[in-house]
């Protein structure tokens, strides 16, 4: 099928009509990183957000849900990185409401058009001092190219920017759709440490974006894993400026679904992206269920196989040992045809109808020594399908998360 949309080259989150954004270092971090970014719109824009499962949620998104709910318009969202904010107590929502505050008088907007995020060390109070210098600085380095400053002020462990733009027609003008995450670990189904932005000039209402981007993250952020660990501050958060396009994008519009294409497109890249930068990553891994009897199995399936311990280490020594995956079919919670599973590996089928075929270990070594595996499992069954995506699990995980905290 034909792509009704274009990557566009070197854009970012400011390339959609009416952003801009920034990135600073106010010393949250032992280094010289940016920690603090923030995003602008020169009007309110509609504005969704999808918020972590994790019953332990940190204080900026209780700030940020409330913001987006007061009207359904955000005009600037700040984060910081370095430091959660996260199990912090009265103090902690007090700190949130105050850089709430601090952002909305510092660009010249009202409190309610302000959202807030942190990401970072669980458990330690931010130090206000830093972070009220830091927002007063902001406007200073505000810039219509500050895609990629905003991205540095994200990233914790995060070893690569996510970064991505594309463009579509509607009504015959071009809008654009653009988003930037950061996540590396503590990542897992159902919003994970990763934080995400999407940014476009499309109008769109506030509840249509909400409804698109709780779709679009079914399908992309909540089927991404790398360690099984769901953060207190995941969050997704979607701003439309309405700059461009002709006409407002309902279901009915003409453009809608290829406006949707788009933004799943940007859900996608930013969800494969952020499992692919896995800790300690060597690769990415694809999993892809067919033959389902329902979505909900396909979906838990795929979850089950990628999150899988023993399927990650065996991807990381590339050792082709489908045991391991038919073992976590097998358990993640749903009826399966125990008579009628294939399974593939890349191009070789190493079970067929549940039965062992003997394949080419060689050319396995080879395949799993790439940087991309990709799973294949039909269960014959019925006809609902899902992908998930994750990574390996390396020494080096280990290593990282060892020592994360000191």
């Amino acid at each position: 099928m034909t792509k009704r949309f274009a990557v566009v080259e070197g854009g970012g989150i400011t390339t959609p009509q009416g952003f801009k954004a920034a990135g600073l270092h106010c010393g949250l971090k032992k280094t010289e990183r940016y920690d603090l970014g923030v995003i602008v719109c020169q009007v309110p824009a509609a504005a969704a957000g999808v918020y972590t499962l994790n019953q332990f949620q940190a204080a900026p998104l209780a700030v940020t849900r409330e913001s987006i709910g007061h009207g359904g318009k955000l005009q600037v969202m700040l984060v910081n990185s370095g430091n959660a904010n996260a199990c912090t107590g009265k103090q902690g929502e007090a700190d949130a409401y105050e850089m709430r505050a601090l952002a909305a008088k510092a660009f010249g907007v009202a409190e309610e058009l302000a959202g807030v995020t942190s990401t970072g060390v669980i458990g330690e109070p931010l130090p206000m001092e830093k972070v009220r210098n830091g927002i007063a600085g902001l406007p200073e380095v505000l810039k219509a190219d500050g895609s990629e400053d905003f991205c540095q002020a994200i990233m914790t462990t995060d070893l690569a920017q996510k970064l991505v733009c594309v463009q579509v027609t509607v009504g015959g003008e071009t809008v654009h759709i653009a988003g930037a995450a950061k996540g590396s670990g503590m990542i897992h189904p159902n919003m994970a440490t990763m934080l995400g932005f999407i940014t476009t000039d499309a109008k769109i209402s506030a509840e249509g974006l909400q409804k698109l981007l709780g779709s679009v993250t079914d399908t992309t952020f909540n089927m991404i894993t790398v360690d099984g660990d769901t953060s207190t501050n995941d969050m997704v958060v979607a701003m439309a400026s309405g700059l461009a396009g002709s006409g407002e994008l309902t279901e009915a519009h003409p453009d809608y679904e290829a406006f949707a294409e788009g933004f799943r497109y940007v859900g996608e890249y930013l969800a494969k992206a952020i499992a692919r930068d896995g800790e300690g990553a060597t690769k990415l891994i694809e999993v892809n269920v067919a033959g389902a009897e329902s979505l909900e199995a396909a979906r838990a399936i795929a979850k089950t196989v990628i999150g899988s311990s023993l399927v990650k280490s065996a991807c990381f020594g590339a050792d082709a040992n489908w045991g391991r995956i038919i073992a976590a079919v097998g358990r993640a919670g749903y009826p399966v045809n125990t008579e009628t599973v294939d399974i593939r590996i890349g191009d070789l089928v190493t079970l067929e109808q549940s039965r062992p075929v003997k394949f080419d270990e060689e050319k396995a070594l080879v395949y799993l020594r790439g940087d991309l595996v990709q799973i294949y499992v039909n269960l014959h069954m019925g006809r609902e399908t899902a992908t998930a995506w994750g990574c390996d699990l390396s020494y080096e995980y280990v290593r990282i998360n060892a020592a994360y905290r000191t």
